[in-house]
């Protein structure tokens, strides 16, 4: 992913980290079995409403279309614009006057989705985290960071919650790097929620999201808005589904 998503308090310095792939862990496993990744991997692709308020302000409202892989993606406003991704190029209509926001689009709310099952990708590294309570409830928790070189943005960030009775993933705090040192980011740390998991065709989905300041101690802050996703169904594709149109721009010209 392109968005991959604080230095920490003395207190959190101190625990004595041990990296491992999510190949040889627990934590991991357990969470991919839970939400059901072989099954998932086994359709095509994965299509679905998405609704999305930020900061007060509406930022999508169209139709998103995801290959399962994560390889390629498409997003269809209702107003008419439209975002392509295939690997590392997006296309994006002429109406989007800033590349940089129809790039931030394109993977960073794809990868909401799609961050259940990837979560043992290729150069993802865990590591021990403290574990933390929420709502009365204690959370299983690990640090996703990202061997150098893999993605768009190799010095992000997730602190990973795993809901301890479902083993599905509960939230993840992250920072996001683009166009930003990792200091300047780590000053103001996020957190998705997932709630509202919806079984389709047998696997859980989360059909509503929140976002969150974030603090390592403190968790949870202040509401940054919400989103709510509708139709999650499972689809076949037409073999040019994902080529641009005529009058797109792409980001690698």
């Amino acid at each position: 992913m392109k968005i991959s998503f604080l230095l920490f308090l003395a207190s959190i310095l101190v625990l004595s980290a041990c990296k491992s792939s999510g190949s040889d862990n627990s934590f991991v496993s357990q969470m991919e079995q839970a939400h059901q990744k072989e099954n998932f991997l086994q359709h095509e692709a994965i299509q679905f409403n998405l609704m999305l308020v930020f900061g007060g302000k509406e930022r999508l409202r169209g139709t998103l279309t995801l290959l399962t892989n994560s390889t390629k993606g498409r997003i269809d406003y209702e107003d008419g614009r439209r975002i392509i991704y295939d690997q590392e190029t997006v296309y994006y209509s002429p109406e989007f006057e800033d590349p940089e926001r129809a790039e931030f689009a394109a993977y960073t709310w794809s990868y909401f989705f799609l961050m259940p099952y990837k979560l043992s990708d290729p150069g993802a590294q865990w590591e021990d985290y403290p574990e933390k309570e929420l709502e009365e409830k204690t959370y299983e928790v690990q640090k996703l960071t990202f061997e150098s070189g893999t993605g768009g943005s190799p010095d992000d960030w997730y602190i990973v919650y795993q809901d301890p009775e479902t083993r599905l993933m509960h939230s993840a705090a992250y920072i996001v790097t683009a166009n930003k040192s990792q200091a300047e980011a780590e000053e103001d740390p996020h957190a998705i929620q997932y709630s509202n998991y919806n079984e389709v065709e047998g696997i859980p989905i989360a059909q509503s999201w929140t976002f969150w300041g974030w603090q390592p101690v403190e968790g949870f802050t202040e509401e940054l808005g919400h989103a709510e996703l509708k139709r999650v169904r499972f689809t076949q594709l037409n073999q040019d589904f994902f080529d641009p149109l005529p009058g797109m721009s792409s980001t690698r010209q």
